[in-house]
Parts: structure tokens; C-alpha cells; sequence
């Protein structure tokens, strides 16, 4: 099965910008996306029906911010929207599907940027979220965790670490937060296949060429249970897309 994630910056302009067109071609077996910034009914009919792909959707209440929405091939076992959770769920973060023995969680990670009071949010939702899935390993699944996680893990996942490490996306606690995900069980799928790989970026700021520089950060991720350590056949950036100021990233899985 081929798993696909990609931060679409807004789903009608991606729409406007070949989004369908791409997904017709790319054909994956399950697409994530995240930041939509829409409802359901303020999506015309040819996104709605995906061609061909049943879609869910999960909108933020809070219109015209975050939302995550997943595409599929087949029909899934099962759609949660939200992992239960009264403090984060209205903002539309989180979509998980059961494909097989395989749940599939679409996740639109905050940005901790604007405030103290939205790091510590963001922190949060990390540790909250990471409960949910391992106990969704131990009743016997298996996990992919996928999304924007708005974090650069460590120093190679962007081009100049030491300028932005007082910034959100590459504080120490941000990256300490998520390394209690990637040392307890999970796996960084990309960095498994490519352990040492530079210059492989998913999302670039869109001002001062930063994409034609490639002065970009990794922020997107598929992060895998371990009970999946077998099963992944290859992991892959494809930064030649375009329509977001983020990129579609991939994890192959047999």
C-alpha cells in the first residue's frame, strides 16, 4: 500500500492549482491531508466525489483554519473523527482510519509559534496523542501517524538549524517532545531508509526563493509503530510537487 501525506495549504486553492489532476496521476492508496480550511459544503462536487476515492473529512469549527481530511482507495473498516478529546478535537486535527489491520492517523500537528500559551498547546496535544496511539498499538494494531507534525526533529531536518533554534518548529523542548515519540517504539520512516540524507525538505518558506534555494525544513512525517518495522518497503520526499508551500510525502508498506 502506498501512503501518502501532504499539507495542502488550503484545499480549494490546491483544488485550483491541479490538486485533483495530481491525485489522478499519483494514485495513491490512501492520502492524508492537512490545513484544508473548509467545510464539506463549501467544497464543489468534482472534490467532493475525489474521483473515485471515498473521502471523509474533518473541519475545524472555527472557519476558514487547520482541518484534515483522507482519501481511500477502499472503503476503511473504520473513521474516527478526533481521538476523543474535548480540548483538541474542535480544532479538526485529527482523522484516523482503519485500513486492514492498519490504522491511519492523518494528523495536522499545531504550530506552537504564536504564543507561550500555544507551544504549551502544542506540547500537549504531542503527549495526548501519543497516549492514544500506543494504546491503540497494545490492543494489537498497527499504527502510521502521519501529517504535518510542524517540527524539525533534529539539526539535518533543516537548512540552517543554529539561526532558528529559538523558533517554533526547532526548540529544544518542541524536538524533545517529539523524540519521546521516535525513542519509545516508533519509527521516523524516512530517516529509516535514509538515516543520513541532507537537503531533503518538505516544507520551504514562501518568501526570498526559499524552494528554488531549497532553504526548507522537514515537517512532514509517516512515524510508524514498530510492529510495522517489517512491513515498510521505502519512504520518499516528493519535493518536485507543487500547490502548497509544503510537498507530498511518501510511505511504501506491504
Amino acid at each position: 500500500m502506498r501512503f501518502v501525506s501532504w499539507n495542502v495549504n488550503g484545499i480549494r486553492a490546491a483544488q485550483k492549482k491541479g490538486f485533483l489532476d495530481w491525485l489522478e496521476a499519483e494514485q495513491p492508496d490512501v492520502l492524508g491531508v492537512q490545513e484544508i480550511r473548509a467545510k464539506p459544503e463549501q467544497l464543489d462536487e468534482d472534490l467532493m466525489a475525489a474521483r473515485g476515492y471515498f473521502a471523509y473529512w474533518n473541519p475545524a469549527e472555527r472557519p476558514g483554519y487547520s482541518g484534515v481530511a483522507t482519501f481511500s482507495k477502499r472503503k476503511p473498516k473504520t473513521v474516527e473523527y478526533g481521538f476523543g478529546s474535548d480540548e483538541f478535537d474542535d480544532e479538526g486535527r485529527v482523522l484516523i482510519t482503519g485500513h486492514g489491520v492498519i490504522d491511519f492517523y492523518n494528523v495536522y500537528f499545531p504550530n506552537g509559534g504564536a504564543s507561550d500559551e500555544r507551544l504549551q498547546y502544542k506540547l500537549a496535544f504531542y503527549d495526548a496523542l501519543r497516549q492514544h496511539a500506543e494504546a491503540r498499538v497494545a490492543s494489537g494494531r498497527k499504527v502510521i501517524v502521519a501529517g504535518d507534525w510542524n517540527t524539525a526533529h533534529k539539526e539535518i531536518d533543516l537548512a540552517r538549524p543554529k539561526p532558528n533554534r529559538k523558533k517554533s518548529g526547532f526548540m529544544p523542548v518542541e524536538c524533545e517532545t517529539m523524540s519521546r515519540w521516535l525513542e519509545d517504539s516508533w519509527i521516523d520512516s524516512f530517516r529509516h531508509f535514509h538515516p543520513d540524507q541532507r537537503n531533503a525538505y518538505s516544507w520551504w518558506a514562501m518568501r526570498s526563493g526559499a524552494r528554488e534555494r531549497n532553504v526548507g525544513w522537514r515537517l512532514d512525517y509517516h512515524v510508524v509503530s514498530a510492529n510495522l518495522r517489517n512491513r515498510m518497503e521505502g519512504a520518499e520526499i516528493l519535493d518536485k510537487v507543487m500547490g502548497s508551500d509544503h510537498c507530498p510525502v511518501v510511505l511504501e508498506i506491504k
